[in-house]
């Protein structure tokens, strides 16, 4: 279980690493997802079903959804 937590915080430092380098910006938002995605996970592991829960549902969801509406009416790639 040790391993599984280490594995988990380092791809959440990389995929936020990962979501501040990249220029594309659906890129941005599809990887945003996963590390909320992997987050909920981590919470749940910390035996917190309810943060993990309202993780998944707000921070993959909602904000994925949101930011995917916003870039469709404005132009995808950043100067």
């Amino acid at each position: 279980m040790e391993w599984l937590n280490v594995i988990l915080v380092v791809f959440l430092i990389v995929s936020a690493i990962a979501v501040e380098r990249t220029r594309d910006l659906l890129s941005a938002v599809i990887i945003f997802s996963a590390y909320s995605l992997m987050m909920s996970v981590l919470w749940l592991i910390l035996k917190t079903p309810d943060v993990a829960l309202t993780e998944a549902a707000i921070g993959a969801g909602v904000n994925c959804i949101l930011f995917i509406a916003v870039i469709s009416r404005t132009k995808r790639f950043e100067k």
